[in-house]
């Protein structure tokens, strides 16, 4: 499984040995790591990508994907899924960019490039939520193109959905 390349980024698929060093602190070489990467969602992610290796083995290409800057290598965040698509064809993801990096429509790029990638490989739905108040992570996945599909009291739900129907309420 190789790098997906945006305009501005590489989404690199982390391995398992990757995440084991990030849960463990462990830099991969000086200037590789933006300032503030890894967050603690970063890490929480890489700990969820283990769980689910150990569990039921790589999910590759369904796994976590590192964003990198193309034009220096440095990781800024990252964005995945959060497991394979379900016997319907939908999967669920994620995504984080370090607040050095923010503002300057990284996550949206990484999203949209995913959001590609996972069309490409037969997905029918995929789906995100962000909490009430993440206004800005509302407009990252409004801006790659996912549409309000409910919401409840805590978190407002997005989709894309590639087989012509209407979000589903959740």
């Amino acid at each position: 499984m190789g790098d997906l390349v945006t305009a501005r980024l590489v989404l690199h698929p982390m391995t398992v040995g990757e995440a084991e060093r990030m849960v463990a602190g462990e830099s991969p070489g000086e200037g590789r790591w933006a300032p503030g990467y890894p967050t603690d969602g970063d890490v929480s992610a890489a700990e969820r990508f283990l769980g689910n290796c150990a569990a039921a083995g790589d999910p590759r290409p369904w796994g976590l994907y590192e964003i990198r800057r193309r034009e220096n290598g440095r990781a800024i965040g990252g964005v995945g899924f959060h497991g394979p698509p379900d016997e319907r064809g939908a999967l669920t993801i994620g995504y984080g960019i370090v607040p050095s990096a923010q503002g300057r429509g990284y996550a949206s790029e990484a999203l949209r490039g995913l959001l590609l990638f996972a069309r490409e490989h037969g997905v029918a739905r995929v789906k995100g939520d962000a909490d009430h108040d993440n206004i800005a992570s509302q407009h990252v996945m409004a801006a790659a193109g996912m549409r309000p599909a409910g919401e409840d009291d805590r978190v407002r739900y997005f989709e894309t959905d590639w087989n012509g129907t209407a979000p589903v309420s959740t």
